[in-house]
């Protein structure tokens, strides 16, 4: 019974590797812009969060 050796495989393809960290730049901007403006921790934690899905959704459609 031959397996196959996945070790050598990378764990995300390039395409998804660049559209997560375009998304988690967009997070961190988005989340430190509003930590800075007064808000408080957690809602720039919400705003990162928002941000990094409408990011990822928007770099998924346009990155072909």
């Amino acid at each position: 019974m031959l397996r196959n050796n996945r070790s050598q495989e990378p764990l995300l393809s390039l395409r998804s590797a660049v559209v997560f960290l375009i998304g988690l730049q967009a997070a961190a901007a988005a989340g430190l812009l509003t930590y800075t403006s007064g808000n408080s921790l957690a809602t720039a934690a919400l705003a990162g969060g928002a941000a990094f899905g409408a990011t990822v959704a928007f770099a998924r459609s346009a990155i072909g």
